[in-house]
């Protein structure tokens, strides 16, 4: 039997990278096509070394998830790394008063730990199968750019440009702040394009201002029969009276939960009735581990889990894992802009983008231990804006 390996140490990288031709909106501060911009992004890296060599790692997270890593260091230090069902719950009690920031990252990268010790990709050691992912296209937020998503008619050829390439589904991000009228033509415009030909979805991330409008949208989606909709006004996502009402009123899915965090509070929503679809994120759930019980708790009241953006390996295995989920979200793209918010880390062929799907529409599961991807520590280092060492 392999000696079971101890946790010695943790670092935290910072780093910066850049993005051309984005810049931010000013209201959410959401990526929007702006050509000539240059934007520049804060990313990290965790790094958990082992007392027998082993080095878990994940690139991913907002840099408010990092603010508790001293209580996870002081907590999870010198542990069997491969005890992640202990720490997940032992940092569930600790970090019950700061929203249990850090976890999920921490979860991560000790299920990429565990694939390298025992040399098996994540998927496999969750008993996943399932290699080929069908993917949907996840739009930027509109614009006003010539050539961008500047008008209905935009988003839908972006939508039929999309169709050709191979894409089974299509989500639209609409502007941030428009008149209710330009959202519904886009629906309809999308509707009429591709409808019937590809899956259709629709994600105001919570920027439409009145319920009566979300229900206007709603009956839109209705009319053009989308697959789904999602977040659509702003009561930030969380209310699940508010959203029992709408599935009263519109007849089109709702897929919420994405501002909702952990296994209990999903739980929660889904009994008030909150959601036809269930959002999980390994980023803001408590990781694979967190992750996969909200899609086994899905399971039991016979719902679908779907994966929140940004793009990643991390998303690709849990979908590989769990059957009772449709897409793999392509977020976010653009006819002209890049991939955005995922920085370029990775050094081996592992990559996201419009182009990345094969013929069939899908992306495939990586097969190395692990994550299944090499991180390029050189662009990481020579990037950085810090390291902060736990040990």
């Amino acid at each position: 039997m392999k000696d079971r390996p101890k946790i010695t140490r943790i670092e935290v990288h910072q780093f910066e990278y850049e993005i051309r031709d984005v810049g931010l909106e000013p209201v959410l501060s959401l990526p929007v096509y702006e050509p000539g911009s240059v934007i520049s992004l804060v990313a990290h890296a965790i790094r958990i070394f082992t007392d027998i060599g082993i080095t878990g790692e994940y690139v991913g997270g907002r840099p408010t998830e990092y603010a508790a890593m001293p209580m996870i260091a002081r907590r999870i230090i010198g542990r069997n790394a491969l005890d992640r069902e202990g720490i997940y719950n032992d940092l569930k009690l600790t970090l019950r008063q700061v929203a249990r920031m850090g976890m999920s990252q921490v979860d991560i990268a000790l299920w990429d730990l565990a694939g390298k010790f025992y040399g098996a990709p994540i998927y496999e050691l969750l008993g996943g199968s399932r290699i080929s992912l069908p993917c949907y296209a996840s739009t930027y937020v509109g614009d006003n750019q010539p050539g961008g998503l500047s008008s209905p008619e935009a988003y839908a050829d972006f939508a039929e440009q999309c169709l050709e390439m191979g894409y089974p589904a299509y989500k639209i991000h609409p502007w941030v702040e428009a008149p209710i009228e330009r959202h519904l033509a886009t629906i309809h415009a999308v509707g009429k394009r591709v409808g019937g030909k590809m899956d259709l979805m629709l994600d105001p991330f919570c920027a439409i201002k009145t319920f009566g409008d979300a229900l206007k949208l709603g009956w839109a989606c209705d009319e053009e029969k989308f697959f789904w909709w999602e977040d659509p006004f702003r009561d930030g996502g969380i209310s699940a009276f508010a959203h029992r009402k709408l599935r009263q009123l519109v007849k089109t899915p709702l897929l919420q939960l994405e501002h909702v965090r952990g296994l209990e509070p999903h739980v929660d929503f889904i009994l008030a009735e909150g959601t036809d679809f269930v959002r999980g994120d390994p980023d803001t759930d408590g990781g694979v581990t967190g992750v996969m019980k909200i899609a086994h708790a899905a399971e039991g009241f016979g719902l679908d889990i779907e994966l929140h953006a940004p793009t990643g390996p991390v998303r690709r295995h849990l979908m590989a894992a769990i059957h009772n989920s449709n897409y793999y979200e392509m977020a976010l793209v653009h006819p002209k802009a890049p991939l955005t918010p995922s920085p370029p880390v990775y050094k081996d062929d592992y990559r996201d983008g419009l182009d990345a799907i094969d013929e069939n529409g899908c992306v495939q599961a990586p097969q190395g231990p692990g994550l299944g991807v090499e991180y390029d520590w050189d662009f990481i280092t020579k990037h950085s804006k810090g390291v902060a060492v736990y040990d």
